[in-house]
């Protein structure tokens, strides 16, 4: 399995003079230094091969700054901080990233993989804000994800739900603080599952941070609900390109090709049973559900896998496992049935 090697600090990522969102006109494409797949640079016959070229990122600040270049990563917390490195601030500064887009835009959210072509846009912190807020149904309207490093945050908002109805809560705002426990460390499911706690008829309140805006080029809209898809479809969390980083969950980054269309339609209906169950979004954590069920032939040894594996914490119930596994079998199906 390909990983990532890691190169001394002297040659951490730099900033170049690029232009702001997005322009590569000024990039050093030339440049040496770059994240290397690990080989043996032999062939069977002891021959040495031609080594493969490094893998370097673009990157920007969203809300505007020159662009970076980003490489010596294997998870999502050290590409964190090379961003931080490469920016010259605090990685704790850092919310979330997206993809392709400047916006806060969560159709364009990093989650496990990033394209191999993919521009890479950074979140910084932005302003506070203290929020008491009633519980007055037992569903709040929110989806939950976290960026992987320590910070959740709201992924999505329900159409006339209670946080809907709240103006000042947006799409991306970190959760930092619940009642003045602070959040930051927890993974988006303990947040989900601390909101879903909380009785009907009682009064919370939200700590919040928002990403810094820059004017209306910020904006995305404010319930995701709206938009078409979860980000999944077309490969739009995926990268433009043929293959893709993904980051697995023992800490190592592989190059992989991107998914066909059975595993995105088998991953996006996991996600859509994770947001229905427990409030949360997680495009790695339904990822590694299909990865477990796609050699399966039965619910049992699926059941098995997930049992004997680190989601087994989850303490996913029967018929919980009953609709993952209906998901992939679905998925799998509609594949083998659809025109070529």
């Amino acid at each position: 399995m390909p990983l990532f090697t890691r190169k001394s600090p002297k040659q951490g990522p730099t900033v170049d003079g690029g232009s702001q969102f997005g322009s590569r006109s000024s990039m050093n494409s030339g440049s040496s230094q770059g994240s290397h797949i690990s080989n043996n640079n032999n062939n069977n016959n002891g021959t040495p091969e031609k080594s493969k070229p490094p893998l370097v990122f673009h990157c920007q600040l969203a809300h505007g700054s020159p662009t970076g270049l980003i490489h010596d990563f294997s998870s999502v917390r050290e590409l964190y901080q090379k961003i931080a490195e490469c920016f010259d601030i605090s990685e704790k500064d850092i919310l979330f990233c997206t993809l392709n887009s400047h916006k806060v835009d969560m159709t364009r959210l990093l989650g496990g993989q990033i394209g191999l072509d993919d521009f890479i846009f950074a979140h910084r912190k932005g302003r506070p804000k203290e929020i008491e807020i009633v519980k007055s149904q037992d569903a709040l309207g929110l989806t939950i994800t976290d960026n992987g490093a320590g910070y959740a945050f709201i992924k999505r908002i329900k159409e006339d739900s209670i946080i809907d109805r709240i103006e000042h809560i947006c799409v991306g705002d970190h959760i930092e603080k619940l009642n003045g426990q602070n959040m930051v460390g927890k993974r988006h499911y303990e947040v989900a599952r601390m909101l879903k706690d909380i009785a009907t008829g009682e009064t919370f309140t939200l700590r919040l941070v928002e990403p810094v805006r820059s004017g209306f080029q910020g904006i995305g809209p404010r319930s995701q609900s709206r938009a078409s898809g979860s980000g999944l479809a077309g490969g739009r969390n995926y990268g433009s390109g043929k293959e893709t980083l993904r980051f697995k969950a023992n800490g190592n980054a592989q190059i992989e090709p991107k998914f066909d269309e059975a595993t995105v339609a088998g991953i996006e209906a996991i996600n859509n049973l994770l947001e229905s169950f427990m409030g949360i979004n997680d495009t790695e954590l339904a990822s590694q559900i299909w990865d477990l069920g796609d050699q399966k032939s039965n619910s049992m040894d699926f059941a098995e896998a997930i049992d004997n594996s680190d989601l087994e914490s989850f303490g996913f119930t029967d018929d919980f496992i009953i609709e993952l596994w209906g998901a992939i079998t679905d998925a799998r199906r509609k594949s083998t049935t659809s025109p070529k």
